[in-house]
């Protein structure tokens, strides 16, 4: 199952719609804290739904909480941080069923010890223009549905409910 862990998330709205995206792939959501709202809020709820009962999620206190609970499942993960600084491409790696793609706070993003520790597992979404960022659930999504694509349950969509309505 493919991990999503947002770091030290800020804002409810972008964390349901994840939430929703990852009800939708099948994969597990993580959140660590400190958070900037409350799992019970109003929106994050809307924003997931009512797809948020389906949603295989957890909140850690810190990070080497998460990394002690993804550790204890004993299979062999890797991790991939997102960031803009990163210099390899996110479409230049391989994911993995059980990889962890971590993404930071809406307004800080990843602290530099996890960029720095990331070495070349930090991957980042290309951007031009005058835009300094994606939005977190944006980019959340184009991550996670190019590691689907890997997995081989892109073109075809295996595996998912056809939700194309009948002609």
């Amino acid at each position: 199952m493919l991990n999503i862990v947002l770091y030290q998330p800020e804002i409810a709205a972008n964390t349901g719609n994840i939430g929703r995206t990852c009800v939708a792939i099948g994969a597990k959501l993580w959140l660590v804290r400190p958070l900037g709202f409350r799992v019970d809020d109003y929106y994050l709820r809307r924003a997931g739904l009512d797809y948020w009962q389906h949603l295989d999620w957890e909140v850690v206190d810190d990070w080497q909480a998460l990394v002690a609970r993804l550790a204890a499942t004993r299979n062999e993960r890797a991790f991939y941080f997102f960031t803009k600084s990163a210099v390899r491409l996110y479409t230049e790696t391989r994911f993995e069923p059980d990889d962890v793609l971590v993404f930071g706070s809406e307004s800080a993003g990843l602290p530099p010890t996890l960029l720095t520790a990331a070495g070349d597992r930090a991957l980042r979404i290309p951007i031009s223009g005058p835009v300094r960022s994606l939005n977190l659930s944006n980019a959340v999504a184009i991550v996670a549905y190019e590691a689907l694509r890997q997995f081989g349950l892109g073109a075809s969509g295996e595996g998912f409910q056809n939700t194309r309505p009948t002609p």
